[in-house]
């Protein structure tokens, strides 16, 4: 989910048409073609996206939504008063922004996505109170158009897994905030157990390919989930990029066996 593109279709295609004939293994291991069909998938899936996420992880999502906001509230009352700037990206149809607006009252939040269908559905969202300090613009995550050490919070929920190349997207994420600023993720990660890993990703292939034949004709629609964490990496290490990108990982909690995981870092 996440500066306009060029790509948003391929072949000029309409989004489902594009999802329907993508071959997933082809386009997540090359990362010069992932973009062209994270975007129209994104835009296809944009009006079930809530449901099916509350309904996929059986409500468990926004139990770890709460836990992320926790961290981020935590942590936030521990610093000097005064304005936070935050940058919400892969912001989707706006909840993990919505949310992070209202629990900190001090902050100016914007959202970005690359999805113009995800980002209409966030505006939506969006109260005349809340709409003085949140906004949501076209942004992608791996070429923000944001200064360099001009953001206090970063959240990424469901985000860097999507990125063309999650590595670089980690160094770009950290390259916005100020030192001693914090980044939160939550996100789906490769199980290190070999067996559950198995498991886990059957299940959510399978479900996954179901939902999506049902919902849009387009079995790879929610198929993508399984296979994009299948190129993806465990939690460990995602926390070596973090190092590597000179973040500092401060919490780190992961569930269903290493599946999920809500981790924030420290800008250094």
């Amino acid at each position: 989910m996440t500066h306009h593109s060029t790509e948003r279709r391929d072949d000029d295609g309409r989004p489902a048409d594009v999802v329907r004939r993508a071959n997933l293994e082809v386009y997540l291991g090359d990362a010069t073609r992932k973009q062209q069909l994270v975007t129209p998938l994104f835009d296809l899936i944009a009006p079930h996206y809530d449901r099916f996420t509350r309904v996929f992880s059986y409500g468990m999502d926004a139990r770890w939504k709460r836990e992320l906001l926790h961290w981020i509230v935590r942590d936030h009352a521990e610093r000097a008063p005064g304005s936070v700037d935050v940058l919400d990206v892969a912001c989707g149809t706006g909840d993990l922004a919505i949310h992070t607006a209202e629990a900190l009252p001090n902050a100016r939040v914007l959202g970005v996505d690359v999805s113009e269908r995800m980002l209409e559905l966030a505006r939506a969202r969006l109260t005349a109170n809340l709409a003085r300090r949140l906004s949501f613009a076209s942004g992608d995550l791996a070429r923000l158009d944001v200064q360099s050490a001009s953001v206090d919070v970063v959240t990424a929920g469901y985000a860097v897994r999507n990125a063309p190349d999650p590595r670089q997207a980690v160094s770009e994420l950290a390259r916005v905030l100020r030192p001693g600023g914090r980044l939160y993720v939550l996100d789906f990660f490769r199980p290190r157990s070999p067996a559950w890993r198995s498991l886990y990703l059957a299940y959510l292939r399978m479900t996954g390919a179901a939902v999506g034949w049902l919902w849009h004709r387009a079995p790879a629609a929610y198929e993508y989930i399984a296979a994009s964490i299948e190129h993806f990496v465990s939690s460990d290490e995602f926390q070596v990029w973090l190092h590597e990108a000179g973040l500092e990982p401060q919490r780190v909690q992961t569930r269903l066996g290493g599946g999920v995981a809500l981790i924030s870092a420290q800008r250094r």
